[in-house]
């Protein structure tokens, strides 16, 4: 059995990784399954540090398409070009792909049209919101899917209203989790931690990345405002890159207040920035893999969206949605600080053994 494991962007490597150590565990054992790893963008991606396939000890990617633009509809179009070439030329049984991006959308729309099974990964999360392009994306991407691999079961139940086959649906559980257990012990403390005074559990992470967070300037400033505030009783490391830390260092500067507790600091590596968030007081971020990984932790957290595809965060786990709205975060902040927080849980199935359960499945699909 031949798989083609699609990336579309860098968080997509942390997903995929335990099914290719999955799959290359089960070739070892003597099954017949193969992968190969694509990367929609180009070999010298900036983002695609060595560190990071050293740090989940995975391999760079097998194939890379070149595809780098700006524009979704531009994107779209040429991965579709690229990734036909890519299955006419490379026999291919499955095609996996992970998560909601343009890309990951017209990959599933190649397979299908080249007759090729199509499995997806972290299937059913939805915001119910038709206005948002990922959405879009997500609902063509399940609709035309095989197997749909879902994390709970709020997205096995999105799915089956959908018109989803129960025989194409399977809850394997979160990902994510796979990587967190199998990483935990491996974690890196960073040096930023000893050169700044930072002591475990006495500061917060802050991390931005949603474009729409990052263009409300003004908006964010009340936000920074509310953050810079929180500072002076916890301090707050804040590992930003490009546009955001930009515009974050933009608006700082108009604040008339005390910075020195508020460190911007430069990105790191998975192993880095999963101990600093794994050793926080607690976390505000816009992304739903740190919200993810907060509670796996046990981390207070703090999403600035007024929703989440993980609603399993929010009901079990640590995460409170603030929206965008500065008085929620400069609330939620005032309890974070002074350690005043929810009671939370792991969801089911966040055991670890997700890409395990996937590999069984493909298997088992091969012979029937």
């Amino acid at each position: 059995m031949n798989i083609c494991i699609f990336a579309g962007a860098r968080p997509n490597f942390v997903k995929v990784a335990p099914i290719i150590r999955a799959i290359d565990k089960a070739r070892e054992q003597g099954r017949d399954i193969n992968s190969q790893l694509l990367y929609a963008g180009p070999e010298n991606d900036p983002t695609l540090e060595q560190s990071l396939f050293d740090d989940l000890q995975i391999r760079r990617p097998d194939v890379f398409l070149g595809v780098d633009c700006e524009s979704l509809n531009e994107l779209t179009g040429r991965v579709m070009g690229e990734f036909e070439q890519y299955l006419q030329t490379h026999p291919t049984d499955v095609v996996i792909v992970v998560d909601d991006l343009a890309s990951t959308m017209a990959a599933a729309i190649v397979t299908k049209k080249q007759g090729v099974r199509l499995a997806h990964l972290v299937a059913g999360t939805r915001s119910f919101d038709i206005n948002m392009p990922k959405e879009i994306n997500r609902l063509v991407i399940d609709g035309l899917s095989d197997l749909l691999f879902t994390a709970g079961e709020g997205a096995r139940q999105a799915v089956t209203r959908e018109g989803a086959q129960l025989s194409q649906i399977y809850m394997v559980g979160n990902i994510l989790m796979d990587t967190l257990r199998f990483n935990y012990s491996r974690l890196k403390k960073p040096e930023l931690m000893d050169t700044l005074g930072l002591q475990e559990q006495q500061y917060i992470v802050f991390t931005l990345n949603r474009k729409a967070l990052i263009a409300d300037k003004q908006n964010l400033r009340e936000m920074l405002k509310a953050m810079v505030e929180a500072s002076a009783v916890v301090p707050v490391v804040a590992p930003l890159r490009g546009m955001a830390k930009k515009t974050v260092e933009e608006q700082l500067a108009t604040i008339n207040a005390p910075l020195q507790s508020f460190h911007i600091v430069e990105p790191l590596g998975y192993l880095q920035f999963g101990y600093l968030t794994a050793h926080a007081k607690g976390i505000v971020t816009d992304s739903g893999n740190v919200a993810e990984e907060a509670t796996f932790n046990g981390v207070p957290c703090i999403t600035l969206n007024s929703y989440t595809e993980h609603i399993e965060t929010v009901r079990q786990g640590t995460n409170v949605l603030v929206g965008e709205n500065p008085a929620r975060l400069a609330e939620a902040l005032s309890e974070m600080t002074a350690g005043k927080w929810k009671a939370a849980a792991l969801p089911d199935r966040w055991d670890g053994r997700s890409a395990e359960r996937i590999v069984q499945i493909l298997l088992q699909m091969e012979k029937s």
